[in-house]
Formats: C-alpha cells, structure tokens, sequence
C-alpha cells in the first residue's frame, strides 16, 4: 500500500480570459460541468480537484507530480479536459503495476455551492479510476471569508490517494 497528497488552486478567469475579477462560464470540477459558476483559469481545463487528484496518484507512485507528465507549457495539453489527463495517468500506475484503492479530496471554496454535484463528482472520478462510488470522497467547505479563497477569487483541493500493488 502506498499512499500520495496532492494539493492544487486555481483562480477564477475573467470575462476577458485574464486572472481577476470572475466572469461566468463553464466551471468544471471533478469532471463535472457546473453551468452558470465561473471558469478557473488554468493551461488545461483548470479542473483543480482532478489536478489535485491526479498529484496524490503520482505521488504515490513515485511518479512525481502533474507538471512532470504534463508541464503547463506544452500546446498539447492547451485547453485539454482533465479527465483525460487522469486517464493518462491512471493507465500510467496500472502499467507500473498498481491500482487506486481509494481518493479522498476537499474542494476549498465560497462560490459556487458545491453540494448539489458532489455525487456527480464521485462517479465522475470512480468511472475513470475504475473504482466504486463508495471508493471516491469529495468533501466540500469554505474558508471562512479569509484570503484570496475566502474572497471567491479562486478555489483549492486538497487530496490523497492510496494505491495497492497489483503484483
């Protein structure tokens, strides 16, 4: 059994595409589409609990962490959703011989409301883990109006993951 952290924070884009002020679009978290809350500015989809997922994976394995495999730079990544950066990744640690036991994640933000897509959330991450919906935790909470979170400009993950060895 190995076990992996992963943390991640994004903040929200403006309507213009620039960092700041929050303008609507399409939020995407855990995989989920949550319409009518702002984007998170990122290379990728900006989708921080997966990327904070995908951290706790590779740590785990060993593996290093998302920049590694996938650094911000690179226009093959541009814009690209990220639950197809955690299948990559998934495929990765099977390859090396391990699989996801269980992720738990907590999603750190004031906007938007969170609780009515948490369970969409969970099945979203468990299909492409190959796990059970009993086997993925997204947990949600504020930061108590503190900080850049506290002030809804932007939004933090914090997860781990263990992993069995297959072999």
């Amino acid at each position: 059994m190995r076990v992996g952290i992963g943390y991640d924070i994004h903040r929200f884009r403006a309507p213009d595409g620039t960092q700041g002020e929050a303008g609507l679009g399409h939020l995407r978290l855990g995989g989920v589409e949550i319409p009518e809350a702002p984007c998170l500015d990122g290379h990728s989809d900006g989708d921080a609990l997966i990327h904070a997922l995908i951290d706790a994976i590779l740590g785990a394995a060993g593996e290093g962490d998302i920049g590694r495999h996938f650094p911000p730079g690179d226009p093959a990544t541009q814009g690209i959703d990220s639950r197809e950066l955690l299948k990559r990744v998934h495929r990765l640690i099977a390859a090396r011989g391990f699989a996801v036991g269980n992720v738990d994640a907590t999603v750190i933000a004031e906007r938007p409301r969170l609780s009515a897509y948490i369970d969409q959330m969970r099945e979203s991450i468990a299909i492409i883990l190959g796990i059970s919906h009993s086997e993925v935790s997204v947990k949600a909470t504020t930061n108590e109006r503190m900080g850049e979170i506290g002030s809804g400009a932007a939004i933090a993950v914090m997860a781990i993951a263990m992993l069995e060895d297959e072999g």
